[in-house]
């Protein structure tokens, strides 16, 4: 028999060169026009909040008697309300007081809601139960009933968590990073995080309870691996990404959530500038007799705030989630074609 040499085969290796970065920022932004419009509109908040004091044109808590109710003009943009104090400027310092509001009470609210829910849904048993009736009775209140009920028992001047906070704590009850009383809006942040925990807390139960019947998990129990390892290296990566979109749409929830309870007069204490409290009381009557202008603005920047963080969260999870990213090459368009959480 004849015998063959083995030839090698010469194998070419394919290189996919990537494309430049810039173009990959503008093909995403191309098939996520509503997810650029909420970047750009979160962004003019933060640098809103952040440069305020720069910024502004009047002292929003400045009283002017020669320009009580004054319409929009070339000397305030947006009109003055009835105290004389410029719009403009009352509007700008109250996105620093949302956003405030909205990442202390969605920092806490998901990082704890976060961790019990992974807790609840790996180990089950006795600690799925009790965690879960407790979110049972949280969530058997209305989100803003729950909020004014928490804030009228940790917010009085008596209460054991304000007392505890200014003693233990450094928070000081006067101005703080440009925020005028900053413990009563600090425990009005922590109010509504209690509303975020209970509903961050089932969804991401949920989630977990799918992922721990996956092959790694085993695989990883089977090695030794204890349950807080696994929950850590192989449980939470999983849910990073749903973590986060909760978190981009729990932020306008909080946002409104401060908004309404300041609606209803418990919320941040005047004169500070506050969009919600800006929609209510006096604002509001002299609405009705055609002065619009002080509602109408603050009413405005709230809305384009939570409309901002929605398309943004929506263009993140529809990047972050593979099942999805084949039918966005089409360039449809953003995450208005698919649905909530």
């Amino acid at each position: 028999m004849a015998r063959q040499d083995a030839v090698p085969l010469e194998l070419e290796e394919v290189k996919t060169q990537r494309p430049p970065l810039g173009r990959r920022l503008f093909n995403l932004a191309r098939q996520h026009p509503l997810g650029l419009f909420g970047l750009l509109t979160v962004a003019l908040l933060f640098f809103a909040a952040i440069f305020a004091d720069l910024i502004v044109p009047y002292d929003p808590q400045a009283i002017d008697r020669e320009a009580l109710l004054a319409g929009p003009s070339s000397s305030h943009l947006l009109g003055t309300d009835r105290l004389g104090r410029d719009v403009l400027s009352r509007t700008i310092f109250g996105a620093r007081i949302s956003l405030f509001i909205g990442l202390v009470s969605v920092g806490f609210g998901v990082t704890i809601g976060a961790a019990l829910g992974i807790i609840s849904g790996y180990l089950g048993r006795l600690v799925d139960s009790v965690i879960q009736r407790s979110v049972d009775i949280l969530l058997a209140f209305p989100a803003i009933v729950l909020v004014l009920a928490v804030v009228t028992v940790i917010g009085d001047d008596d209460s054991a968590v304000r007392v505890f906070l200014a003693d233990n704590t450094p928070l000081p009850e006067g101005s703080f990073m440009g925020i005028p009383f900053f413990l009563d809006i600090f425990i009005i942040s922590l109010a509504i995080a209690v509303a975020v925990v209970a509903g961050v807390t089932r969804i991401v139960r949920g989630a977990v309870l799918s992922l721990k019947e996956n092959v790694y998990v085993d695989a990883a129990r089977a090695l030794g691996a204890s349950d807080a390892r696994i929950m850590l290296r192989h449980i939470f990566p999983n849910v990073a990404a749903l973590v986060v979109i909760l978190a981009s749409i729990t932020l306008p929830i909080a946002i409104i959530a401060e908004a309404a309870i300041s609606f209803l007069g418990i919320g941040v204490p005047v004169p500070t500038p506050s969009w919600g409290a800006d929609l209510t009381g006096p604002n509001r009557a002299t609405a009705q007799t055609g002065a619009w202008w002080p509602v109408f603005f603050p009413g405005l920047a709230l809305s384009l705030v939570v409309l901002g963080f929605n398309m943004l969260g929506d263009a993140f999870r529809d990047i972050s989630d593979p099942r999805l990213r084949g039918a966005l090459g089409s360039g449809s368009g953003g995450g208005s074609s698919t649905g909530g959480i």
